[in-house]
């Protein structure tokens, strides 16, 4: 059965597991050479993608009660600070608003799914209780 879990634990884990995510997301795009990963082949769109719907999951775990258009919101936000300072020169990266839109186009749908998730494992649930 579907679930959407919300315990302590879980926001515990969460907590720890967005916040290594996020420094290993904001070191990689600012490093001026990062290092090869096995995912470069499949593009930087890609990465950026997986990296800011990664971010999204966890956060939803790490803060569920933050209304989900202010997580939307912030991670958008950080998206467009990545790329702002990627246009510092000394740093070797480019700046590329099709980036910021990559990561923003993860987010939502990130967001979306596991809206649909959540009102799925409510409606299992309920229905489940009606039986007994």
């Amino acid at each position: 059965m579907l679930s959407y879990p919300n315990t302590p634990a879980i926001r515990q884990i969460g907590l720890v597991l967005f916040w290594l995510a996020m420094v290993f997301a904001v070191t990689m795009a600012l490093l001026p050479h990062p290092p090869a990963l096995p995912i470069d082949s499949l593009g930087d769109k890609f990465e950026h993608s997986l990296a800011f719907a990664t971010l999204t999951v966890l956060g939803t775990f790490a803060f569920p009660a933050m209304p989900r258009w202010r997580l939307v919101e912030r991670l958008s936000f950080l998206g467009a600070l990545i790329e702002v300072v990627q246009s510092v020169p000394e740093l070797h990266r480019d700046c590329d608003i099709r980036d910021w839109v990559a990561d923003t186009l993860a987010i939502v749908a990130a967001t979306l799914v596991l809206m649909v998730w959540r009102e799925m494992s409510r409606k299992c649930v309920s229905n489940t209780d009606s039986f007994d």
